[in-house]
């Protein structure tokens, strides 16, 4: 240090000579003078660049590396990975709550969510469970028969699109009411963006295609208003394909309808994340043969070790993972443990992680919670401030700081990365948005006496409302 600083001090010192006898010469005339000038203000900026190096580097020389994190210390691993790495949760219902409880009302005394709510998902919360990016859900029910129970045919109108176009509308509301932790993306560099800004990104799912009106036209403008990823069905048959719960009462799996097939098309165009949980086991591997991008479970689990119909078999987790695509996690009690729902713990959560980790790799898997979605989570896992314990958990069974961090966030900004870039490849080849529309579809005009395009029209528009061609 000595040396360094002598070395330092000397040079300046010569330089201050130099400089002392350049001002000798600026008598001389203008030309001396402007080169003397330039001289001189080289000098003072070489004296100051070799000063602050005389000053900083007694600290520099002090500093250590940081100590390395003991092994066995999970607590300590974990606030480190998820420091570094933003843990991105798939599914979260706080916008269904939000339009349940106060009818998409937020700026109010009411909506306590700096200060606590009762849910699973608050500021807090937020906070302490190092949260570093959310899929919001905007869900909307199946449309049911408010006499019958049952799912409403697929071609009668219902307000759905309407509450779906409100569920988006308060998502983004809410997140820009909360900007100081929240920050709205509709890409995967913005979402990487958000963290490194110490927001958590906040991305928008929408938890059925029975949401977009049976109209690859509503779809399009979804995507328009920042939705990034679609459930292919909920817990009703729509016209995409065939829905788990379908199969589960006993009904046949007719997985996607030729119509899912062309919906299927137009996601990969736009670039919008394929969802498959919900649906059933055929529709899972139409999607996985038909996709030319990686496709996503929300949040979802292993069916080898669950049987419920709404989880993946493990053919479908392999073939999720050969189309590099991810299988997010959920913490759904009576999906994790349907024989005994009460007894689920955090425990079985790691168990689905570990069996489709062991199965398929690393790579491809993730955390979808559901939190707000479901009335009971797993024993320890009891709302979002509960993440670092998972993370925890997984590191004692053995896996890795890369392994988590892969786990945490880095596998679905991977997968959403590959889906935009598969949308700019289609794009580029010049493929057109899909004028396709569902076959079931009633059509109908308005009576006014309108003119007429083409010769032909006549007998073959769409048909008035009073049934006139």
């Amino acid at each position: 240090m000595e040396t360094l600083n002598t070395r330092a001090a000397a040079v300046a010192s010569d330089i201050l000579t130099s400089q002392e006898s350049n001002q000798a010469v600026v008598l001389s005339g203008a030309v001396t003078a402007s080169r003397s000038q330039r001289g001189w203000l080289f000098g003072i900026g070489t004296l100051g660049i070799l000063l602050a190096s005389v000053l900083i580097s007694p600290w520099t020389a002090t500093q250590e590396a940081p100590a390395p994190i003991d092994p066995t210390d999970y607590a300590a691993r974990t606030k480190h990975v998820l420091s570094t790495t933003p843990l991105i949760d798939g599914h979260n219902d706080l916008p269904y709550l939000i339009r349940n409880e106060l009818k998409h009302q937020i700026y109010n005394d009411k909506f306590t969510f700096n200060t606590g709510l009762l849910s699973n998902t608050d500021r807090q919360k937020v906070r302490d469970g190092m949260l570093g990016g959310q899929f919001w859900s905007c869900y909307i029910h199946c449309p049911k028969d408010s006499e019958t129970k049952e799912d409403v045919p697929l071609d009668e109108p219902t307000w759905t699109l309407r509450d779906t176009l409100e569920q988006i509308d308060i998502t983004k509301r809410f997140v820009n009411e909360f900007s100081d932790i929240f920050q709205f993306c509709s890409n995967s560099t913005c979402a990487r963006e958000a963290f490194a800004n110490g927001k958590v990104g906040s991305f928008i799912g929408i938890e059925g295609a029975h949401q977009i009106g049976n109209s690859l036209a509503s779809l399009r403008q979804l995507y328009d208003l920042g939705a990034r990823y679609i459930t292919t069905t909920h817990n009703c048959d729509n016209v995409f394909g065939t829905a788990a719960s379908t199969v589960t009462a006993g009904r046949e799996d007719k997985g996607l309808t030729p119509f899912g097939e062309e919906y299927v098309a137009e996601m990969n165009r736009l670039g919008m994340m394929l969802d498959l949980s919900h649906v059933s086991h055929e529709t899972m591997r139409d999607v996985l043969r038909l996709s030319e991008a990686p496709v996503i479970f929300s949040h979802t689990g292993a069916y080898a070790l669950s049987k419920v119909l709404r989880f993946a078999p493990d053919d479908v987790l392999k073939a999720t993972a050969e189309k590099g695509g991810i299988i997010m996690i959920t913490f759904v009690n009576r999906f994790l443990r349907p024989d005994n729902p009460d007894a689920a713990t955090i425990h079985d959560v790691v168990d689905h992680i570990w069996h489709v980790a062991q199965l398929v790799g690393w790579d491809y898997v993730g955390v979808g919670s559901d939190f707000d979605g479901t009335p009971v989570t797993p024993l320890g896992l009891e709302d979002v401030s509960k993440y670092p314990r998972l993370v925890e958990l997984l590191m004692e069974r053995g896996a890795t700081d890369e392994q988590l961090r892969k786990f945490a966030g880095e596998n679905i900004l991977r997968v959403w990365a590959e889906v935009e870039k598969v949308a700019e490849r289609i794009q580029a080849e010049g493929r057109k948005p899909n004028e396709a529309y569902w076959e079931g579809r009633t059509w109908v005009r308005s009576d006014m006496n309108a003119p007429i395009m083409f010769r032909d029209s006549l007998g073959k528009r769409v048909p008035s409302y009073l049934g006139n061609p």
